[in-house]
């Protein structure tokens, strides 16, 4: 199932997202929200780097191999779980932050429609209105996702949304958070959307990854806002893993480390 913007500009060839199904009695929806480097041009030209400074940028703030990540590990699950994945670089819009004066990465210019980059340089100008990539972007990718959710609780009654995610060896200049520890694994979670038997299950499966760590360096997971706070049948957690552990970095390959992130992160989709 694709889904793309409604006005067909020809600029933007690019599927803005795609629900890839699972099983039909799965209640896991793997969601991939920052593996892709896709800028269509109608983002880009708000954008004042020039292609060589780009392409840097898209090195350090993506979730390099995470969408294969999450191939492999649906293709290893005995129960195919379903996978939402994003097409577009989060340059275009970052799907998981708040698009209001809740998200405190505004504060770094890395709300919903960034304006600064990883080292806090100008990515788009000051005062750049975000209105027209928000509607074009933003909001459809809420809507299908929340409808990928609602859709796994009519399925099965409940849905488990795992977020996938990596991060770098050593902190941006970005992060808010960056004195905390940096494990091969960060589980994020939430106090509401966040079982302890999810926790625990993440915990067993990753193990043979090494050290698995609580909410630092980043904290939280993503739960579309028509379910957050409000609905204990979406449960939800964000696993973080740290690029060395699989990759090269900045943006290189991937290396024999996704292999035994693939079986470890089919172990939690079939526990969840």
């Amino acid at each position: 199932m694709l889904h793309q913007p409604t006005d067909n500009a020809p600029e933007s060839p690019v599927p803005s997202f795609e629900l890839l199904p699972g099983a039909p009695e799965s209640p896991v929806l793997l969601h991939v929200p920052h593996s892709a480097r896709a800028v269509p041009g109608d983002a880009r030209r708000g954008i004042t780097l020039d292609d060589r400074a780009l392409e840097r940028e898209l090195d350090h703030i993506t979730d390099a191999h995470t969408a294969e990540l999450a191939e492999r590990a649906a293709g290893l699950a005995a129960v195919t779980p379903w996978r939402f994945v994003n097409r577009l670089s989060r340059l275009v819009v970052d799907p998981e932050r708040f698009p209001d004066e809740r998200e405190e990465m505004t504060a770094v210019g890395m709300g919903a429609v960034y304006t600064r980059t990883t080292h806090r340089g100008e990515l788009r100008p000051a005062g750049t209105d975000p209105e027209p990539l928000l509607e074009r972007y933003f909001r459809p990718y809420a809507r299908a996702m929340s409808e990928a959710v609602a859709g796994r609780l009519a399925a099965t009654g409940r849905a488990v949304v795992i977020d996938v995610h990596s991060y770098p060896t050593e902190p941006l200049p970005y992060e808010l958070h960056a004195d905390g520890p940096r494990p091969p694994v960060c589980l994020g979670t939430d106090a509401f959307h966040t079982p302890p038997e999810l926790t625990r299950a993440a915990r067993e499966a990753f193990a043979v990854c090494g050290e698995t760590g609580l909410d630092s360096p980043f904290a939280g997971t993503y739960i579309p806002l028509e379910f957050y706070g409000r609905d204990a049948r979406v449960s939800a957690l964000m696993v973080e893993i740290r690029r060395d552990t699989y990759m090269a970095e900045p943006g290189g390959a991937a290396g024999p480390g996704l292999d035994r992130l693939a079986t470890a992160l089919a172990a939690l989709v079939e526990a969840a």
